[in-house]
């Protein structure tokens, strides 16, 4: 069994052990260690592309943090700067549109990796074994694809604007179109993680019910 996406050992032992005890089944300490050691065992055996995986989702998760956090101090600062100071600092709304691009292509991202992004998937649910292995292997390669997509063509963007200058900030425009290179990079590391537990994962429908 594998546990993809960053999931942390306390949280899910936790998760189980409360469904546990709403379907009344015995959650007992015994339980708990067995439910531990079988965890721990499949944490052991992740690979260094996995944890490296990891990292770069947690390094994501924490840029698009940092991100959200100076997003809201600066849009504080605008307001007390606008009715309080009575100088608005013009500089504010070039900021929030940049870190925007930067939190909304990091953030979308993580999701891939945690496998959280938005999908249809009523006709995965409702296909027999065979047709929902199908649509999950189409749909690991059509990300992966896309991912390509994004960073070529995110690459010539960043490359095409480099020269010119964000107003206010003088700094390269090119750094607006850069998060979507980076993006497409992550995105398609991602997809190849998952390429590989769909082929040799033993327990995948197990572990993707969970």
């Amino acid at each position: 069994m594998s546990f993809r996406g960053g999931c942390r050992l306390e949280s899910f032992i936790g998760f189980v052990g409360g469904y546990a005890t709403v379907a009344g089944l015995p959650a007992t300490g015994k339980n708990y260690q067995v439910l531990r050691m079988s965890i721990e065992n499949a944490e052991s055996s992740r690979s260094v592309y996995d944890k490296f995986l990891d990292f770069l989702c947690y390094l994501n998760t924490v840029v698009t943090g940092v991100g959200l956090v100076v997003l809201t101090a600066i849009f504080g600062w605008l307001v007390f700067g606008r009715y309080v100071l009575n100088a608005t600092p013009t500089w504010v709304e070039q900021v929030a549109l940049l870190l925007m691009v930067y939190i909304g292509f990091l953030g979308a991202s993580t999701g891939v990796h945690k496998q959280t992004h938005l999908g249809v998937s009523v006709f995965k649910e409702l296909s027999p074994k065979p047709i929902r292995r199908l649509f999950e292997l189409l749909s690991h390669l059509l990300m992966g694809a896309f991912a390509l997509v994004m960073t070529v063509y995110g690459y010539q963007l960043t490359v095409f604007k480099w020269s010119a200058e964000i107003p206010l900030l003088n700094i390269s425009e090119g750094y607006r179109a850069l998060p979507i290179m980076l993006s497409g990079i992550f995105i398609f590391l991602y997809s190849i993680g998952h390429l590989i537990h769909f082929f040799t994962d033993k327990n995948t429908e197990l572990s993707d019910s969970i």
